[in-house]
């Protein structure tokens, strides 16, 4: 019996394998030059201290990714026969994680306490993008992709800390937002309500602009809330429409339908 040929590359794999390979040639040759960390990154609108906790508001307002994060534990814990249950775990371990590691990081803010922000946030990053292809492009891939993409995630921080060079770092997390739509668009979904995944690449850029918008939105709600704990309650949205994602679609009839 003759085995089974590897089916040839067409013109998605060619868009896909483009689409990822890109953003890092031309931030590596293209750009060319390091990108280092803004020396005022750390100095965020909202100061204040609250029961004995510095920079509170930027703090707690990472609960929301302990909570989202934790549902979506529970939920892979419920649901170890799915296909790609393990890229779903370290995606919510991740989020969870980042309720520990940004808190501290906000708490006393420097590059030292950053890098314990931005780990957790890759290893999420990078189980959302193992999920997102192995349910699209088929299940056997999870195996071969997981291990290797957290690596890569976790050396991105780990290069920025010893170069003071974000690059690797502004793909890792920009390579899973620019793949999401491509992915929902070019391949045949599997299961129901992946235009959920749209939801939460929405929320995630307004986070960012949040984010940037610290002072302007600290200022214009007269000191009730800074733009970056807007951020991270907009980016707990994001995470909350990939959930919401897995917790209708777990409830479909009809979960081999492609998502419309």
């Amino acid at each position: 019996m003759e085995k089974p040929q590897p089916s040839p590359i067409g013109w998605r794999e060619t868009g896909l394998i483009l689409l990822i390979a890109a953003p890092l040639l031309y931030l590596l040759l293209v750009h060319g030059a390091p990108i280092p960390q803004e020396r005022g990154y750390h100095v965020f609108a909202d100061l204040r201290t609250c029961l004995g906790l510095r920079n509170f508001g930027n703090v707690v307002s990472n609960t929301a990714f302990l909570v989202i994060g934790a549902a979506g534990i529970l939920w892979c814990r419920r649901n170890t026969r799915l296909e790609v249950t393990h890229s779903w775990m370290v995606f919510f371990c991740g989020v969870a994680l980042v309720f520990a590691g940004s808190g501290y990081y906000h708490a006393t803010p420097n590059d030292d306490t950053l890098v314990w922000d931005r780990l957790p946030m890759t290893v999420a990053f990078m189980g959302l993008f193992a999920a997102l292809l192995s349910e699209h492009l088929g299940k056997g891939l999870e195996k071969k992709l997981l291990i290797p993409a957290l690596v890569i995630g976790i050396i991105s921080v780990i290069l920025w800390k010893i170069t003071d060079d974000l690059r690797v770092y502004i793909w890792v997390q920009l390579t899973p937002l620019l793949v999401i739509p491509y992915v929902i668009a070019a391949f045949p979904g599997r299961h129901t309500h992946s235009h959920y995944l749209l939801y939460g690449v929405s929320f995630y850029a307004l986070a960012k602009v949040a984010e940037y918008s610290d002072y302007g939105i600290y200022t214009l709600t007269s000191g009730a809330i800074s733009g970056h704990s807007v951020k991270h309650l907009v980016a707990a949205a994001a995470v909350f429409c990939v959930f919401l994602m897995l917790l209708r679609r777990d409830q479909s009839r009809t979960p081999d339908a492609s998502s419309q």
